[in-house]
């Protein structure tokens, strides 16, 4: 059985799109998944599915959670091996920053090179990002909430068209855990 996490987009953020994770896990199981467990507030889910298309589950997932609550909520799924392949991937030295500091950028699908050249890389520095395999890793040394470069790349224009959801460093070494 392959074990998938749950990414889901801007719940629990502000008091708005509320889902309260023992729900978020009932929801999950009256799919059919199994051993599932939540990870902070901010909506990760690990469970185990089969083999079957992260895609397929991620949509299945959207519509559960909209009849349940009422609401859409974007969710990108990844197995475990993805997740691992991020963590290995990273270009920066993830054990020697804090986990504020390193983020990853979980994507549907990959976005061409194209989309990043209007962002100015030395105007950032020391702010770095670096684009992976459906993935955007970003280095912001004074964290996400004070990125001038995370304002840029977030923008819309950026990632039209392509669902994305970032998680700090930590979040993504304990979904690797919990995956393996």
């Amino acid at each position: 059985m392959t074990t998938y996490a749950a990414l889901l987009r801007g719940i629990n953020v502000g008091g708005k799109k509320k889902v309260p994770m023992a729900e978020l896990r009932e929801v999950l199981e009256g799919l059919g998944y199994e051993d599932v467990r939540t990870y902070l507030q901010s909506g990760n889910a690990v469970f185990g599915g089969g083999d079957a298309d992260p895609a397929a589950l991620a949509a299945q997932i959207e519509r559960a959670i909209e009849e349940r609550f009422g609401f859409p909520v974007a969710c990108l799924v990844v197995d475990g091996a993805r997740l691992r392949a991020v963590q290995e991937g990273c270009p920066y030295p993830a054990d020697e920053l804090e986990g504020k500091q390193l983020h990853a950028t979980f994507l549907s699908e990959q976005p061409d090179d194209g989309r990043f050249t209007g962002i100015d890389r030395e105007a950032f520095l020391p702010e770095e990002f670096t684009v992976g395999e459906r993935v955007v890793y970003l280095y912001a040394p004074e964290g996400l909430g004070r990125s001038k470069l995370a304002e840029a790349l977030f923008r819309p224009a950026v990632f039209k068209g392509i669902d994305a959801t970032t998680r700090n460093w930590n979040t993504v070494v304990k979904l690797v855990e919990m995956t393996r």
